[in-house]
């Protein structure tokens, strides 16, 4: 589905009614049975949305860390009136609740496992963005929902934001003119060597075995009495290799999908990339201590038919220099170039300078200038009329390939052909042997 400026306002209104008020309103008689796994930061961010549209009962919660999960529950009782059964194992959750509704926040190497068990338990399913840390992962969560016939929404909240959908309008109506390039880049600073972190206990709230789960199980380094305070979990794991796939998996999945969404792709046909950690140091893993492993800048290429797409991240150098905002994508077009940026909404700059600058502010919701709120109304309305949501789990598959293949080359060292039809890389056994990774016993990778 792409969203047009006609159907956002649609969207919109129904959302502003859903959430008039406080952000989180009492529960009215509910429609959906609902389910958060992962009540960290961002699955409240999205729990929040989905009481305030009145249309869902929250009735179970699950998270391996209890120093999350009981703040949550009672959040959700003081904000609501209901009273979810908190669960640290979300198979017993999907077995005794029944929920219609499954909002998977965990961390990213646990999606495709618990997506696919909601979704053959019956359940429509929101995940977070990037649907999967391996290509086969994706797809084999693709096919689980198409065989339930259940809607999967993705937390690509981006494409329902108002700038973006009208910004995609303007490049769409070829006032840009032909887009020959895009950049993509998330640029902050201040970086400089990590220091390794000892290894320690995991404390005795947190089920360390079952956060690992499938992946690596790496020692636990945080702190046990500020479970903010740093180390793999609970938000530090984006920059461990094991768990997720550094800066271009996180935030580089917004932007892929951007570019995707509004350039209407599915696939590069070529990536490169290549970076490294020579600011914050070696990566080191000893019985001891530990730091994180993924790079601490990137750049990467991707070709597509068309144009060519470059991305750039780094975490160091903040400056003066780069001015305007750290986030985005430029597209740049024999007319002119569109930034099209984060809390900065979109800019126009026409090739010819005696045209007008265009600009267009954002509509950001709180907490955290945030669209989960129009994204949540768009999967309410695509469950209730049977159709696929503007952030579909096939097309977030797409997007999170392209930063998979970024991150696949990288870890080659070489760039890699694609053939999007198969999702195979040409004439290359060892990328193809890395689609996919082996799981950690009891757990089974799912076969797509």
């Amino acid at each position: 589905m792409n969203l047009t400026r006609r159907d956002f306002l649609k969207l919109s209104a129904a959302a502003s009614l859903a959430g008039s008020g406080a952000p989180w309103v009492r529960a009215q008689p509910s429609r959906y049975r609902t389910a958060l796994i992962g009540t960290g930061w961002w699955g409240m961010n999205i729990l929040g949305e989905a009481m305030g549209s009145r249309q869902c009962q929250v009735v179970g919660l699950c998270d391996v860390d209890q120093r999350f999960l009981k703040p949550a529950a009672e959040k959700v009782t003081q904000a609501s009136g209901d009273q979810p059964r908190t669960y640290r194992d979300y198979r017993e959750l999907l077995q005794r609740e029944k929920p219609g509704i499954v909002i998977v926040a965990t961390p990213d190497h646990w999606h495709p496992l618990i997506t696919i068990a909601a979704v053959e338990a019956g359940a429509h399913v929101y995940v977070e963005k990037p649907i999967a840390h391996t290509i086969r992962e994706g797809r084999a969560m693709v096919r689980a929902a198409r065989a339930a016939d259940r809607v999967v929404q993705v937390g690509t909240h981006r494409r329902v934001s108002p700038h973006n959908v009208s910004g995609r309008e303007f490049i769409r109506s070829g006032k840009a003119g032909k887009i020959g390039m895009v950049r993509a880049f998330v640029l902050s600073g201040g970086g400089g060597p990590e220091k390794p972190r000892p290894n320690i206990d995991p404390p005795g709230d947190l089920d360390w075995e079952m956060w690992c789960g499938p992946a690596p199980k790496r020692p636990f380094n945080g702190d046990p009495s500020n479970p903010w305070s740093g180390g793999i979990h609970p938000r530090g794991f984006r920059q461990y290799l094991d768990y997720a796939n550094g800066t271009l998996g996180d935030w580089g999945i917004h932007w892929m999908d951007q570019v995707l969404w509004i350039m209407e792709e599915k696939w590069p046909r070529a990536a490169y990339s290549t970076g490294g950690r020579p600011i914050k140091g070696p990566a080191v893993l000893t019985p001891s201590e530990q730091t994180s492993d993924a790079p601490d800048h990137q750049v990467a290429a991707f070709e597509f038919e068309g144009f060519t797409l470059s991305w750039e991240h780094r975490q160091f150098a903040g400056n003066q220099a780069e001015k305007g905002e750290s986030v985005g994508c430029y597209f740049y077009g024999t007319q002119g170039t569109l930034h099209m940026g984060w809390k900065s909404g979109w800019t126009f700059y026409p090739s010819n300078a005696r045209q007008p600058v265009v600009r267009e502010e954002p509509r950001l919701n709180a907490p955290d200038d945030q669209n989960i709120r129009e994204l949540w109304a768009d999967f309410l309305v695509s469950i209730a009329g049977r159709r696929r949501p503007v952030s579909d789990i096939e097309q977030a598959h797409w997007s999170t390939n392209v930063s998979l293949l970024g991150m696949l080359s990288y870890k080659l060292g070489r760039s890699v052909r694609w053939d999007g039809e198969k999702e195979l890389a040409i004439g290359d056994p060892e990328a193809n042997r890395r689609l996919r990774r082996e799981y950690r016993k009891p757990w089974t990778y799912p076969e797509s």
